[in-house]
């Protein structure tokens, strides 16, 4: 049994497999239903659209269900522990998606859980939204290798997962971010150790450069960037704009 909590719990081939199979079952038609009879249990601290939406949509498009628990009913660490609502609920659900506001409970939830935790959103990590990013990248381009992201904003939870998705493809990341508003020193000591052999995040404070690639010194911070004929025509109005 296996959780994903962030990018790096996932191998470069491993990243790769994942959005090739959800490129192929985003297309198949009729789809298929790998998730027949499985239950997805899913417990929320935040508020969400396209998380929760999207994952019902799939548990249900896959031929499987879904059960939502807000947070406040739940009582994550405070009505019940964070073990031992992991172990309850691992008896009922076949995988979990968790959204939390500290990246602890759903670390503390994996480790007692009898079934796979997913991270639906963390204050550290926000895995599932770096995924859909690069499957829009790969969906646009052919392939997330090479090419260049940039992410204007703050260096959060969703940055970072984007920067070590990013780095395990073999993608160049650049943050831009206003002063102070980066990753930080503890944040690029872990991506070094984590993901050694992709490029390392390059941050600046002009979002222009960022977009025009322009960038020459490392260091700073998000909502990706991607250019393309598609992208401006979503913006036009005229292809609608995917969920994330």
């Amino acid at each position: 049994m296996r959780h994903f909590l962030d990018i790096p719990d996932l191998s470069a081939d491993e990243l790769s497999h994942l959005l090739d199979e959800a490129v192929r079952l985003k297309a198949a038609r009729p789809r298929p239903t790998p998730m027949a009879g499985r239950v997805l249990g899913m417990a929320f601290e935040k508020p969400s659209l396209r998380t929760r939406v999207s994952f019902q949509a799939a548990a249900a498009q896959l031929g499987g269900s879904s059960i939502f628990l807000p947070g406040t009913e739940v009582g994550l660490g405070w009505r019940e522990s964070d073990a031992d609502f992991a172990r309850v609920i691992g008896q009922y659900v076949d995988a979990l998606v968790l959204r939390v506001k500290q990246h602890a409970t759903v670390a503390g939830v994996a480790a007692y859980a009898g079934c796979p935790v997913i991270n639906g959103l963390s204050d550290a990590a926000h895995p599932c939204q770096a995924l859909a990013d690069l499957l829009t990248i790969k969906e646009e381009f052919g392939d997330v290798k090479g090419r260049t992201v940039a992410f204007v904003g703050d260096g959060n939870n969703v940055a970072k997962s984007l920067a070590y998705g990013c780095g395990r493809l073999g993608a160049r990341f650049v943050l831009a971010s206003p002063p102070g508003y980066g990753f930080g020193e503890a944040f690029l000591k872990e991506y070094k150790h984590k993901v050694p052999a992709g490029p390392p995040p390059e941050e600046t404070h002009d979002a222009v450069a960022a977009k025009l690639k322009r960038v020459t010194t490392p260091r700073s911070a998000p909502v990706p960037e991607c250019h393309s004929p598609r992208r401006a025509a979503r913006r036009s109005g005229s292809v609608p704009a995917a969920a994330g």
